[in-house]
């Protein structure tokens, strides 16, 4: 293996942060991952030496600002694997990405009685706009369970599945319970009963498999800082022909072609789902996080994670009284547990103390939750600069809250 773990800490300048006078210990990944000095400077570069707006100036900065703005667009086309740079549309974010698909997709082809079926480990951003276009539309709400260890139900998908089934979204990683869900089986069973997939990138574009073309995924949604990118910008791909076949989500700027008092008319792909001045830099930072982990071989990456994850694992399963959840088959990425006694939330803040940043609470997967019996998780979540003194820490900590504790 030939990851370097000190280099690439030494590549993101915040890990060298003290918190409550002890070096910073950043567990906190899924909910956003940290920024390497490279992005930083791009972001910075682009503000200090070429800020404009994009597409239809014709003055120097703008032209600059537009180019790198369009060659982001391939950066990312190139990371998954679409077939075109016109289907790579740029978000404010996986919700926003998600939201503009149940929305467009839903008004276009999801009708009264029609069904739409997601999961119950979904986060809430790929949960609640399909419970609102049902609610609009008529259709009915399905969701796939997960057994007790955190693997989705397929046996009871596959009885969900029918000639009604309209559309089928579900995260390719659990961001509570760490499942790595076998989308390549899930979307080819949605298609064969004659349904659309939506894939929830967000917490597995980074960790796992991310070719949308082998996946076969009809929409793939995923934000830039999760990925070490910048906050404010995420990708929606799309298949052309989709993208193609359902009406803008919202209207004004560079996503209109003619504009009369009779009809407006749309532009084409990817500016018809664009509207307004967009987020020039966060698809230039998001290119330069994507420049940056494509310096490393992916495949070793996944292989160092892995390693951690497992180490993770075994040390907190030595601690008396703690309860992993979420021992799926496949996972990655994700420790999610709770100690007897301690509520989640005391045991983050003290652990917060010591410097170790975790998060707790129901990590906006309230059916999770409620499935499990619990009203949320201390989550430790793991991102490529981490390492096992990370994980050493976040165990001398949680033994130090015991012991403060009395438990």
């Amino acid at each position: 293996m030939t990851i370097d773990s000190d280099k690439i800490r030494s590549d993101f300048p915040i890990l060298k942060t003290e918190v409550n006078g002890k070096p910073l210990v950043y567990l906190d990944n899924g909910a956003t991952t940290q920024k390497p000095q490279s992005v930083i400077d791009t972001i910075v570069d682009y503000y200090t030496h070429y800020n404009s707006n994009i597409h239809r100036g014709a003055h120097h900065l703008s032209n600059l600002a537009t180019e790198a703005h369009e060659e982001a667009r391939k950066t990312v086309q190139s990371y998954i694997n679409a077939a075109s740079n016109r289907e790579v549309i740029f978000t404010r974010g996986t919700t926003e990405a998600i939201n503009l698909v149940a929305f467009s997709y839903g008004e276009a082809f999801v009708n009264p009685g029609d069904d739409v079926i997601v999961t119950e480990m979904d986060h809430h951003s790929n949960f609640v706009p399909w419970q609102m276009i049902c609610e609009r539309r008529g259709a009915n709400f399905r969701t796939i369970p997960f057994d007790k260890n955190g693997n989705l139900r397929l046996d009871v998908f596959e009885k969900l599945l029918s000639e009604k089934t309209r559309i089928v979204a579900f995260n390719h990683v659990s961001n509570s319970l760490g499942t790595i869900n076998p989308a390549k089986r899930i979307i080819k069973m949605a298609h064969d009963a004659g349904a659309a997939v939506l894939v929830d990138a967000a917490q597995s574009v980074q960790h796992v498999e991310h070719d949308v073309q082998d996946l076969d995924a009809d929409f793939y949604a995923f934000s830039g800082h999760k990925i070490y990118g910048p906050t404010g910008i995420g990708v929606l791909y799309g298949k052309e022909s989709w993208l193609d076949a359902i009406p803008p989500y919202q209207g004004g700027g560079e996503m209109i072609d003619q504009v009369s008092i009779e009809k407006t008319t749309y532009n084409k792909l990817p500016f018809k789902f664009e509207a307004g001045t967009p987020n020039i830099v966060g698809p230039i930072g998001l290119a330069a996080a994507i420049d940056y982990l494509n310096t490393m071989p992916f495949e070793e990456i996944r292989a160092y994670e892995d390693d951690l994850l497992e180490y993770g694992r075994e040390q907190l399963l030595e601690i008396e009284g703690l309860t992993i959840y979420g021992n799926a088959d496949q996972r990655t990425s994700i420790l999610a547990f709770n100690i007897e006694g301690i509520h989640h939330y005391d045991l983050g803040t003290l652990l917060d103390t010591q410097g170790v940043a975790v998060r707790t609470g129901h990590h906006c997967t309230q059916p999770i939750m409620t499935a499990l019996g619990i009203s949320g998780t201390v989550r430790a979540s793991l991102a490529l600069y981490n390492n096992k003194e990370d994980i050493d820490a976040l165990v001398s900590g949680i033994q130090k809250v015991r012991k403060m504790l009395g438990e």
